[in-house]
């Protein structure tokens, strides 16, 4: 697969059935001063044009706080009150989709409007509901139209932004590709706004640690991503098996120029070794509520044999968690080397830490199971 995308742009990208097309604030605005409806006439005529030739259009847009502070003659500030940023978002989300909806039906598309919290696709039983929703929606040939629910969200505003959501959504969808819309053409060596020599990066094989911390935040007033999410998002889809393309949102033609193969834009090539969904929701989905601090020979048996954790390699708990909650594993350093369901209470593993499995019954009056975290429910970071 790697070498198709790398050496047949035009071959790889033809065949992409579901594609997640994510598109910031620095792209839908016009340089921060409320939306720019020329440009999401432009960006709705590439991707209807896209979808007329057979390809699947989930779009992940922000927007709505910027829209909804202009219509309240108000610019984005730092340090900006979490009670205003969620007025705006009500404000400005009306606006959005109104725009997403004049400008696609022009092209005879239907729009749909589905607003998330992380805690909806946290949870497991939601998180499938949610993707049958978007499976009916695309078998009609509705465009979802996904955003955070910054009305009601107080941490996604706070400390996540909808690169992260445009990631997860690759997963939900069972998508192919995700394309990254930015303000920039791509990765380059160094940010090009601060240093003019900055190469751009085409192809990345492989994220680097170093590559992780050299990728700067967001310069933009109206976002709140900035590249290093965008690159930890490509490290996430890429564990999942799926490509990710960075291309510059405000050029008119780079949407369609990719799928006819020309060259742009930086292509992160995904592993070749792709997480099961169920493991993929586990590692980079579900949100841990606690954690499980695991001695050397735990950790051993989990990352080098294949073992589920069991109560003897356990020496600390960490947090307060429910049967069936989502938990790191941590060793002895701190270092939290995987993620797991835990079939045990933080209150219960308090009682049988560092015992034998024969031990439970007797300690807490009952034995569900052996195992804390089995194998089949673990990850491995």
């Amino acid at each position: 697969m790697q070498q198709n995308i790398s050496t047949d742009r035009k071959n790889f990208f033809s065949k992409v059935k579901r594609v997640v097309i994510k598109v910031g604030s620095a792209v839908l605005t016009g340089a921060g001063e409320g939306l720019d409806q020329k440009r999401i006439e432009q960006l709705a005529g590439e991707i209807s044009a896209i979808m007329d030739k057979g390809h699947e259009v989930i779009l992940v847009s922000s927007g709505a706080i910027a829209a909804g502070l202009a219509k309240l003659g108000m610019k984005k500030t730092k340090g900006m009150p979490l009670p205003l940023k969620q007025a705006a978002a009500a404000v400005g989300q009306s606006g959005l989709m109104w725009m997403y909806e004049k400008t696609f039906g022009s092209h005879g598309k239907k729009v749909a409007q589905i607003l998330l919290t992380r805690e909806d696709l946290s949870n497991r039983a939601r998180f499938l509901n949610a993707r049958n929703t978007l499976k009916v929606l695309l078998e009609h040939g509705v465009v979802p139209i996904i955003n955070e629910n910054d009305t009601v969200a107080v941490d996604e505003i706070k400390f996540g932004d909808n690169d992260n959501l445009s990631g997860m959504v690759v997963h939900l969808a069972d998508a192919d590709l995700l394309i990254i819309l930015s303000d920039i053409d791509g990765l380059y060596t160094a940010d090009p706004r601060l240093r003019p020599s900055a190469e751009l990066i085409p192809v990345v094989e492989k994220i680097t640690a170093e590559m992780e911390k050299g990728a700067g935040d967001a310069l933009s007033s109206v976002g709140t991503g900035g590249m290093r999410s965008k690159v930890m998002t490509a490290k996430k889809v890429g564990a999942y098996g799926v490509p990710m393309v960075i291309i510059n949102g405000r050029k008119q033609g780079n949407i369609g120029g990719l799928f006819e193969g020309k060259e742009g834009g930086t292509i992160f090539l995904p592993k070749t070794d792709r997480n099961r969904s169920r493991q993929h929701w586990i590692a980079y989905t579900a949100c841990s509520t606690g954690g499980v601090v695991v001695d050397d020979g735990g950790r051993d048996a989990l990352e080098n044999k294949g073992k589920s954790l069991l109560p003897g390699g356990i020496v600390g708990i960490e947090g307060s968690f429910k049967a069936g909650d989502c938990v790191n594993c941590s060793d002895l350093k701190g270092n939290v080397f995987a993620r797991g369901l835990t079939k045990y209470s933080s209150v219960d593993l308090e009682r049988i830490k560092g015992l034998k499995t024969s031990q439970i019954a007797s300690i807490l009056g009952h034995k569900d199971y052996d195992e804390v975290i089995h194998r089949d429910d673990l990850v491995i970071l």
